[in-house]
């Protein structure tokens, strides 16, 4: 049940109010003047407040959202006032107040304004929620010269309006830049929400991206407010954006270019203003050429784009990730840290990461808990990866071969692998070719590779 916080000085309004929002099921609390509204919000945190612009005492309707939104910066304020000028309205919303309500109040403006201020807390919830899944909450981890280049970038393009376009593998942390943005935009303090177009059922996605209004179609039953309404002032993040259909990408074209938006069901044009940042993992300007993306939105969109490279492409910061993924690992179940050998890394950086960032963070998660203030080998690694035996990764592996104390036979497994997959890789494959290079007899080198399920033609086919 959502709770209410009205502050208001005039006992009947606050009555009007309260039996209203009782009920349409909200959980309501009073107060008279700006002090005790404070005092009620530290008591319990409400969900929203509706706050009187005009109130007697120390503290009036401005000065009260003031220090509600520095005690609860998510927390959406209702400013409502009947003596209140333009003026004051423009400087409420600069403020911070999610909207502005004339008196006398209307049950469905009362409604209706809610319903808003509580979708926009969902959708800072989600954020919020979105940046903690990631686990990199506010900062990107890495020291590589790919690292260091979309920094940089990041840097140039946060402050400016424009709108930019995030390409990249899934898993590359398009989420995440896209918060860096707004973080460091002049929008940092408003809404940040984000929508996942491929999410959505394509029957819906105006509906979504828009609103509707109350009796728009079959199970509209009120009134919604859709992302680009509750991104005003703020940033609008369409992650996946490739996956809209045509019908959604015309729409999503004319918004962009009139500024404004109409709810389902409704005859009026709403001015928005949003910073808008697309991210996909499609080639669009090949889907454009094939009929299915409009290139006109593809320009729209792609006034700054930004690339994020894949996780392999700069496997020097992997050691950096671990490790953070490790202290998040710790924060979040307790677990002790365990300490990650020489050849838990070498395996880790020899690995190709389909899934990039995301699986990184999966794999630590899951040897962290499975190895709580351990030491994590080798051996550990290939139970929950199959890292394949490429010259490459042997070369990894053979450098960065644990020299910590473990397992013997696993460290010794381990060596003896590298050696025979190496010889056989610069072979060709040839099995006589590689004893004679190992120095041992064939039926040795066989019995020793079925022992560690090595396959003759591994290193030949993978670059040998």
């Amino acid at each position: 049940m959502p709770s209410v916080l009205i502050v208001d000085d005039e006992a009947n309004l606050r009555r009007m109010v309260s039996a209203l929002l009782g009920a349409e099921g909200y959980e309501v609390r009073e107060a008279v003047d700006g002090r005790s509204g404070i005092a009620a919000a530290l008591e319990s945190e409400p969900d929203v407040a509706l706050v009187d612009l005009m109130m007697p005492g120390d503290l009036d309707g401005i000065a009260t959202m003031t220090v509600l939104r520095e005690r609860f910066p998510d927390l959406p304020v209702v400013m409502m006032s009947g003596k209140a000028a333009l003026s004051d309205a423009v400087r409420a919303t600069k403020l911070g107040a999610f909207t502005f309500l004339e008196k006398p109040l209307t049950p469905d403006g009362v409604t209706l304004a809610l319903s808003g201020a509580l979708d926009l807390r969902s959708a800072r919830r989600e954020a919020a929620a979105l940046r903690e899944e990631l686990g990199l909450a506010d900062q990107m981890v890495g020291e590589s010269e790919a690292m260091r280049m979309l920094r940089d970038l990041i840097a140039r393009v946060a402050p400016t309006d424009s709108r930019v376009l995030i390409t990249g593998e899934s898993g590359t942390g398009k989420e995440l830049v896209a918060a860096a943005i707004h973080a460091g935009s002049a929008r940092r303090d408003r809404a940040f929400i984000r929508v996942n177009c491929a999410a959505i059922p394509r029957d819906l996605v105006e509906s979504e991206m828009f609103g509707h209004e109350r009796g728009a179609f079959t199970g509209a039953t009120e009134r919604r407010i859709g992302r680009f309404e509750l991104a005003h002032r703020g940033t609008l993040f369409l992650d996946e954006v490739g996956d809209l259909g045509l019908d959604a990408q015309a729409k999503l074209l004319r918004a962009i270019e009139a500024h404004e938006i109409e709810r389902v069901g409704g005859g009026k044009a709403i001015p928005v203003d949003a910073r808008l940042i697309a991210a996909t993992n499609k080639d669009l300007p090949r889907a454009a050429r094939e009929g299915a993306f409009r290139d006109d939105l593809y320009f729209r969109l792609n006034v700054i784009p930004i690339a994020l490279p894949p996780l392999r492409d700069r496997a020097s910061d992997i050691p950096l990730l671990v490790r953070h993924f490790s202290v998040r690992t710790r924060v979040r179940t307790g677990r002790v840290l365990p300490a990650w050998s020489d050849g838990a890394l070498a395996l880790l950086g020899a690995y190709r990461w389909p899934g990039n960032v995301r699986e990184l963070a999966n794999i630590v998660e899951r040897l962290v808990i499975l190895h709580p203030g351990q030491q994590i080998g080798s051996a550990d690694v290939r139970r929950v990866i199959a890292v394949p035996e490429t010259p490459e990764s042997v070369r990894a592996i053979a450098n960065g071969i644990d020299t910590a104390p473990g397992p013997l036979a696993e460290m010794l497994d381990d060596y003896e692998r590298a050696l025979i997959t190496r010889a056989l890789a610069a072979s060709g494959g040839n099995v006589a070719e590689a004893a004679r290079r190992l120095q041992t007899d064939r039926p040795n080198l066989y019995r020793r590779m079925r022992r560690l399920e090595i396959a003759p033609d591994v290193a030949a086919t993978q670059g040998g």
